[in-house]
């Protein structure tokens, strides 16, 4: 049986969950002016971590008879003046993302940290008192990464092993 262009394939196997998920991601971010996705997945990568953990894009909108759009980010009220004296330095790494002067103007909104579901500004997860491994796993991961001589790859190396030997038996994966 062969498959004709007008028929949908129905059994393609194992498909990668960001093909999936590509769509409806494109539609979420579109109605929030987003033609870039990568703008909010990547966005550490793209303004940097030290700007990341201070505020996170929400919208986007454009002019009606001007060129540019308008970035509205974020923030809570301490982090507000750090980040309006990197307003330049985040528009041009914003419109390097999308490879032209899209982005004209950035708005900064403030929030408080608890507040509107959508206004909450949990950026980073707290660490818990409980999240330093024991010494039994520590002393396990150091054995697994002994034999490596380079002491920033055993270091890392060490680091992962504790961070998979910690993790709570009961979970799959």
């Amino acid at each position: 049986m062969s498959v004709t262009p007008e028929q949908p394939r129905r059994r393609r196997g194992f498909e990668a969950a960001s093909g999936l998920l590509r769509d409806r991601i494109r539609s979420a971010g579109e109605s929030r002016g987003f033609a870039v996705s990568r703008l909010l997945t990547h966005w550490p990568e793209i303004v940097g971590l030290e700007v990341a953990e201070m505020a996170r894009p929400v919208k986007i909108s454009y002019s009606k008879g001007g060129f540019g759009a308008t970035l509205v980010l974020l923030t809570n009220g301490a982090s507000a003046p750090i980040l309006q004296m990197q307003l330049p330095a985040i528009r041009e790494k914003v419109n390097a993302c999308y490879g032209y002067n899209a982005i004209s103007r950035i708005s900064v909104t403030q929030t408080a940290p608890i507040g509107f579901a959508e206004g909450q500004v949990a950026f980073t997860p707290e660490k818990k008192a409980n999240d330093a491994p024991d010494a039994a796993v520590s002393r396990a991961a150091k054995a697994i990464s002994g034999d490596v001589r380079n002491q920033e790859l055993r270091a890392a190396l060490a680091a992962l092993a504790e961070k998979v030997l910690s993790r709570p038996g009961n979970r799959k994966g």
